[in-house]
């Protein structure tokens, strides 16, 4: 069974870019054991970090994403902090965690306000109300500056992985084997 679904073109963003300083926020983060609320400039403190934005738990392009970063294994390879991004409830952040394996930590937006920061919100289907992040991922460097920024234009769309990889080459050290 093939799934099938329309291609819509989104409208352009003025989001974060390489150079630029990524806009602050604190949320809700959860894990695999609890959850608490946490800044971003907090998860900066020793490594760059890669933030993955994706639409809610659940959703066939959130389980895309994240099987893709743990089948490249980023986190193995490369000195990072890698942490998701959605509208999402702690509560099906936990659940979404532990059904997927996801090792990383995510934070919890259901007013969709940091989408709204960073302006690459998804209003769906033209709902009243009812919008999401899209996906996107940011680069960021310990002092909050974008190195490497993607955001889609279409619905749906995933990360270029390859770009990604090449951009987390250039901007973080990689770790020693067997680390």
């Amino acid at each position: 069974m093939e799934l099938e679904f329309d291609i819509v073109e989104l409208p352009a963003t003025d989001h974060p870019t390489a150079g630029e300083t990524a806009p602050e926020f604190t949320r809700p983060l959860v894990t695999d054991e609890y959850w608490a609320d946490v800044s971003l400039s907090s998860l900066l403190d020793d490594d760059p970090l890669l933030l993955v934005c994706y639409p809610m738990d659940g959703a066939f392009p959130a389980t895309y994403i994240w099987n893709e970063l743990r089948d490249r294994d980023f986190a193995d390879t490369f000195q990072l902090t890698i942490a998701g991004l959605s509208i999402s409830t702690p509560y099906e952040h936990t659940t979404f965690i532990e059904e997927r394996g996801i090792d990383v930590p995510l934070f919890s937006d259901p007013a969709n306000d940091v989408a709204e920061q960073y302006d690459i919100v998804n209003d769906l289907d033209g709902m009243a109300g009812v919008a999401e992040p899209r996906p996107a991922v940011f680069l960021l460097d310990t002092d909050q500056t974008v190195r490497y920024a993607w955001v889609a234009d279409e619905w749906p769309a995933f990360p270029p992985y390859d770009e990604l990889e090449d951009a987390l080459a250039t901007h973080c050290e990689m770790k020693p084997l067997g680390q």
